[in-house]
């Protein structure tokens, strides 16, 4: 018998005033949660639309966040 381990992950994306939001892997997605939020914003099937949407909801103009793996 096996068992199935779920990596779950956690990156922080840092804009240019700090922590702008997070993105968290579960079995569901990536879901995206901006900093202050009190709910998440959505989650979404890749990363790569994880990032583009927390990106989307920062300040029009902002540049492209760091995004570190927790």
């Amino acid at each position: 018998m096996s068992t199935t381990e779920t990596h779950h992950a956690l990156w922080v994306a840092y804009g240019a005033s700090g922590v702008v939001g997070t993105i968290r892997k579960s079995d569901e997605g990536y879901t995206v949660t901006m900093a202050g939020a009190d709910a998440a914003a959505g989650t979404y099937p890749t990363m790569e639309i994880a990032k583009g949407a927390l990106h989307s909801h920062m300040t029009p103009g902002s540049d492209w966040p760091q995004f570190r793996e927790h």
